[in-house]
């Protein structure tokens, strides 16, 4: 069986730490084995690898998510990297014909599709492996997992299965759907549930030739490349839509265990476990109330109740646990660039942005680098950059020239002017950017492993 994990969203149900580049699973906020703090997606991939399923899986994402899955999954974690966001039908159909023609995998494998940050126990991924026993019992095109509801909810949708005996079908076995439900009033769902209906947490599976022969008769690529080429064109809509609820044998598996949806404040605060991330005071008569605070300033709270506080350079909030989820609209009209972002050799915060009057911008950033990990080899059409070292010690490769940066050492790299950066410790760097445009599209990667790097340079 294959694994394929949707990873996409920008999280804006959990701003301030949430933004366009840095999804909800991506939040280093959840309690690890180890005593460290991990994000969703840490904690799914190592559920998945001690579940035995790790090796199998492959998560789909966009071009913007590529360098922050690296980071937190480690450089070599299999992705299926899709042109440009289309929702989940076109993303699994990319994945699909990337298993066929890519990888080789035969058409009667199964293949599951499950979000990348759902919060289960790791039960929840033995469920997943029954999914390929699943497929193709009683005729059935695609299996689901279904969460055994634990009390009426308007926020998720419902799958309804038929109705039968204990005795024919017993509890725990996949059992035929008559039928979705999507987020129903609270008194429906309390009705759908004495109807055995179970939660949709978004997992389901089929074979892979059952979904590549809807594409030939859709007329749609089964080839990679050529789907890749035609991904800009392709409809933006849901594979549930599209798919499993127009297929005529699904059949779901109940599970009852653990499972939660951490998109808003008052649900991931739940699990969070300290009330107090990062520099803050919180009274001992300010109860259910946490602080997440990512500025080096420290926040102290003074008998507030039920709230959540959370700081970062993108912005404040301060909210009513229960009213934390009306944060979306509330900044759906927000278009700053987002001042804080990760990549794979560490991350960086935007201290200044502005515009001259003759139209020139001006960026300053401060650059955290990780040890042991590099810049790409790039160079940039349209904007210059200056460097100040701060802190650390690194080596620097610009126009096929190495020397070693130290503290307070000055880096001036013109437009066109190739460069990489390998820090040797920590090192932490002021980035002042000049130029007219500022985007991904005029910048060049010539190579990202520093090995392969080196071989641009003509003197040592």
């Amino acid at each position: 069986m294959k694994l394929i994990l949707l990873s996409g969203g920008s999280g804006k149900r959990l701003w301030p730490l949430s933004n366009d580049a840095r999804s909800k699973q991506f939040l280093r906020i959840l309690n690890g084995p180890d005593g460290e703090r991990e994000s969703m997606v840490e904690r799914v991939w190592r559920q998945l690898g001690e579940a035995g399923l790790q090796s199998s899986a492959y998560i789909a994402t966009g071009q913007a998510q590529e360098e922050m899955l690296r980071c937190h999954l480690g450089p070599n974690v299999p992705i299926i990297l899709e042109p440009e966001r289309r929702d989940t039908f076109p993303a699994i159909a990319l994945s699909a014909v990337y298993l066929y023609t890519v990888v080789g995998t035969s058409l009667n494998e199964t293949v599951a599709v499950l979000p990348v940050d759902p919060f289960v126990d790791d039960s929840f991924f033995q469920r997943v492996a029954d999914l390929d026993g699943a497929v193709g019992e009683s005729g059935a095109e695609l299996a689901l997992i279904g969460v055994k509801p634990t009390h009426p909810s308007e926020k998720y949708g419902y799958i309804v299965p038929e109705q039968s005996s204990e005795e024919e079908v017993p509890w725990g076995a996949a059992r035929k759907v008559s039928r979705f439900t999507e987020k129903p009033s609270e008194a429906a769902a309390a009705e759908l549930i004495e109807q055995s209906a179970l939660w949709n947490c978004g997992v389901f599976a089929f074979k892979l030739g059952y979904l590549i022969q809807l594409l030939i008769e859709r007329k749609l690529p089964i080839h990679y490349d050529e789907m890749a080429k035609r991904y800009i064109n392709m409809t933006k809509t849901s594979f549930d839509y599209e798919i499993v609820e127009k297929a005529a044998n699904v059949s779901v598996l109940p599970y009852e265990g653990s499972w939660k949806d951490l998109g808003t404040w008052n649900t991931l605060t739940e699990e969070m476990g300290a009330q107090v991330t990062g520099s803050g005071i919180v009274t001992e008569d300010s109860e259910n109330t946490h602080v997440i605070n990512e500025l080096g300033i420290p926040i102290t709270v003074l008998g507030l109740s039920n709230a959540v506080i959370a700081a970062s350079p993108d912005g404040i909030l301060v909210a009513e646990k229960s009213a934390s989820p009306r944060i979306k609209e509330v900044t759906r009209h927000f278009d700053a660039r987002p001042m804080y972002e990760e990549r794979r050799w560490g991350h960086f915060v935007v201290l200044d942005c502005s515009v001259s009057e003759d139209g020139e911008r001006r960026l300053t950033k401060r650059v955290c680098v990780e040890a042991g990990k590099n810049f790409s080899y790039h160079f940039h059409y349209k904007r210059s950059e200056v460097w100040t070292v701060l802190s650390g010690e690194g080596l620097l490769l610009q126009d096929g020239r190495i020397r070693k940066l130290k503290p307070d050492d000055v880096v001036v790299i013109p437009a066109h002017s190739r460069h990489s950066l390998m820090a040797v410790n920590d090192m932490e760097i002021i980035e002042v950017m000049r130029g007219r445009e500022f985007d991904g599209d005029e910048t060049v990667r010539l190579g990202t492993v520093w090995e392969d790097i080196m071989r641009f340079c003509v003197q040592i």
